[in-house]
């Protein structure tokens, strides 16, 4: 028992010194410098520079902060702003940049403590510049997830797939890293923001180094692709999901902010930022609260601002299509929240799923729409597309109508690539921002009488799966044949396994007695749960995810990338000094 009590207390022990070292890993020596040692900018890109020393006696006149040897505030040849709240003194100079390439060496000490970072600054130019780019993020989208789409879309028989996905066949490919600085497993924003700044963040936050404020507004901002673009040139923006068309992804390429959640900012910044397309779901920030769908909590109606700058605005497939062919700039909002996912907004059409929004455009209809008004510009454009609800739908672990919007995006890489075959000066990428921990474990049929997990058949009696495409429109024909697919799952909560179809969305979980429990209405086997009992669904996995890209500056994709990569190769593609 005492040998018993030593282990447990070492172990408590280790537990908590962990978590101190974690706790300080943002401070070297009381002072967090960000942003953060080893960024990278293009040289030019604005940001704002803070330090912030740790210390309760600290005095201001023993701060010294210096770029390249030189004090900071005669480098950047801008006056500092210094205050002190909470025990942490602040020292931070706004919208600065680095004029030359090179490596930048940044000290900052007080008498007692000093902590020293490195930045890069970089210039690279493609051999030809690119007129667009097209940016297109599968939500979730890991390397099972593309295989699941394969499977179902091109059918495998003998073990040879019969086609690869139209994103599979484009010439370039690397593998990208997702994490963020502050944590190993990112979401959303963390990941869309790297793609859209060159800069980790953290967890929940865009377009920002997150300081010790509780304002979610006010951390050290890093300028984005789309700012440097308004900023340096004459290019058109469009953003295109089948989410909230304020929810992470788009808003990455926008907002700066810690907190995700700040979507009806959101809403107003677009508008700020004059974007000139923006189609997708999220009625329900545009509008005043005085409206019933509304979620804003002031009386401002955003739609009467968009119009009189200039946006057409539809609000059903029918109005989009019209409108895209004459406008100069265009809002789409589809649902009140996130769009209906392909499987039961083009195939099943349950009008209680559906709703009122019984109308709404597919990621295909959004994209030629926005890819009619972008291409009007002469000076070319940046479009990212997102299909979103490949992870919203692995969170749910509902596998097939997460699949069935991957094959739907992968028809909009076909449509990205016959636009860059007609328009050779064009760039695309595709990528996931972060993978899932679905996995293919063989296949699943009850033929023979089994069902639950003894129906899932593995190594030699994993007979290949039944789906077909007999109209060859790239989707099966049944999304429920006899033999389908067994797909299982790294990281759940307690819920039911059920590999066949739900034809009405359901969720694997219920709240009751302060924890999440399996959904007793679901079918199928109970699974006990392998996260904390918070979780009420399937996370993110820290997996490296696959980038497909062609076109102009494809070449700068090869090996393995950090996901901020995909910022310079896009500044490289475009050919942009942001100087």
């Amino acid at each position: 028992m005492i040998v018993k009590n030593i282990i447990v207390n070492i172990a408590k022990f280790l537990v908590l010194f962990v978590l101190l070292i974690c706790s300080n890993m943002a401070y070297s020596n009381n002072i967090r410098i960000l942003p953060i040692d080893n960024a990278k900018f293009i040289v030019g890109q604005k940001f704002d520079f803070l330090v912030e020393f740790r210390n309760n006696n600290l005095q201001r006149d023993s701060i010294n902060v210096t770029i390249n040897g030189v004090n900071a505030q005669e480098f950047f040849n801008k006056d500092a702003i210094i205050w002190v709240k909470d025990n942490i003194t602040s020292y931070r100079i706004n919208s600065v940049s680095f004029k030359q390439i090179g490596l930048i060496n940044v000290e900052a000490k007080t008498s007692n403590y000093n902590s020293k970072i490195t930045y890069k600054v970089v210039y690279q130019k493609a051999k030809k510049s690119a007129k667009n780019v097209i940016l297109l993020i599968g939500d979730g989208m890991s390397l099972q997830a593309k295989q699941m789409a394969r499977i179902l879309s091109k059918g495998i028989k003998e073990g040879k797939y019969n086609d690869i996905l139209e994103m599979e066949k484009l010439d370039k490919m690397a593998l990208i890293t997702t994490s963020g600085y502050d944590s190993l497993t990112t979401d959303s924003a963390n990941s869309a923001s790297a793609y859209a700044t060159g800069h980790k963040s953290v967890v929940n936050a865009m377009g920002v180094y997150e300081d010790s404020t509780s304002d979610p507004f006010d951390d050290p901002k890093i300028e984005n692709i789309v700012e440097i673009l308004k900023r340096k040139s004459n290019k058109s923006i469009g953003l295109v999901t089948t989410a909230n068309i304020t929810d992470a992804t788009p808003a990455a390429f926008v907002a700066h902010t810690r907190r995700r959640n700040e979507q009806n900012a959101i809403a107003l910044a677009y508008l700020k930022q004059d974007i000139d397309v923006l189609l997708g779901g999220g009625l329900q920030h545009f509008i005043p609260k005085e409206n019933k769908d509304s979620v804003r909590l002031d009386s401002m109606d955003l739609l009467k601002y968009y119009a009189k700058n200039g946006y057409s605005i539809s609000f059903n497939k029918n109005e989009l299509l019209n409108q895209s062919k004459n406008a100069k700039k265009l809002l789409g909002l589809y649902h009140n929240d996130n769009l209906n996912v392909y499987l039961d907004r083009e195939i099943l059409k349950n009008p209680e799923v559906l709703g009122k929004f019984n109308n709404q455009p597919s990621l295909l209809d959004m994209t030629m729409s926005a890819l009619n008004v972008l291409s009007k510009n002469k000076e070319g454009f940046f479009l990212m597309v997102e299909g979103a609800s490949i992870d919203k739908q692995l969170h749910k672990m509902d596998w097939q109508r997460a699949t069935y919007d991957t094959i739907e995006f992968d028809k909009v890489v076909k449509m990205a690539r016959d636009f860059a075959n007609k328009n050779k000066d064009t760039l695309i990428i595709v990528v996931a921002d972060h993978a899932h921990g679905a996995s293919i474990t063989g296949t699943y049929h009850e033929l023979d009488g089994k069902s639950g997990r003894e129906a899932v058949r593995t190594y030699a009696n994993s007979l290949f799966p039944t789906f077909e495409d007999k109209n060859k429109d790239g989707f099966p024909d049944d999304p429920n044949p006899d033999i389908t697919l067994a797909i299982q799952y790294a990281n759940h909560p307690d819920y039911k396994a059920d590999y066949r179809l739900k034809y009405t969305p359901i969720s694997p979980t219920i709240y009751k007695d302060g924890k999440n429990i399996a959904n007793p209405k679901a079918n199928g086997e109970e699974y006990v749960g392998n996260i904390p009992q918070n979780e009420d669904q399937e996370v993110h996995a820290a997996d490296d995810v696959v980038l497909m890209a062609e076109g102009i500056g494809s070449e700068y994709f090869k090996g393995v990338m950090d996901n901020t990569e995909v910022f310079f190769a896009m500044i490289r593609a475009f050919g942009i000094d942001a100087r």
